[in-house]
């Protein structure tokens, strides 16, 4: 598949590994009965039931074949004791140019969470805060326009 570096903390590492435990025995075993039950039903060719149970196989073993790609190219992020520059696992607390202060957790793509505070090293502001120090200030482009975030506190 993609072959990159999916960076996570270990939390995530353990919710992915118990999506994917969870996907190969548990659902697969339910979609599995589901298309049985379906094929008792007759006629294939007009079975809503046995298309949808096919749709959804489809659906997880596409995940279950993303969740080990993912897994294959894991990289654990541990948070930083502490860190003088932006880094993958710190938090850093930013005002923008409008005067509004923003905290941030910097993490892989596979935990962010924006409404939680959590973004992907990926994002437009992750990766320009990313290797900033205190009293830097960078300038991201969003579908807005530009605004600068100076960085106040890393941790």
């Amino acid at each position: 598949m993609n072959q990159k570096t999916a960076y996570v903390s270990a939390e995530g590492l353990e919710k992915l590994q118990r999506e994917l435990e969870y996907l190969k025995t548990t659902k697969r075993k339910d979609i599995a009965n589901r298309i049985a039950s379906a094929k008792e039903l007759g006629d294939l060719s007009e079975n809503a039931e046995y298309s949808e149970a096919k749709e959804e196989q489809g659906l997880v073993e596409g995940r279950i074949l993303e969740l080990e790609d993912i897994l294959r190219n894991v990289e654990l992020v541990k948070k930083p004791k502490q860190s003088s520059t932006v880094v993958i696992g710190t938090t850093v607390d930013v005002v923008d140019d409008s005067g509004n202060a923003h905290n941030f957790e910097i993490v892989g793509s596979n935990e962010a969470d924006p409404s939680n505070g959590k973004i992907s090293n990926e994002s437009p502001i992750g990766s320009a805060l990313l290797g900033n120090k205190v009293g830097e200030t960078v300038e991201v482009t969003i579908p807005k326009g530009v605004v600068k975030y100076t960085v106040k506190k890393i941790s």
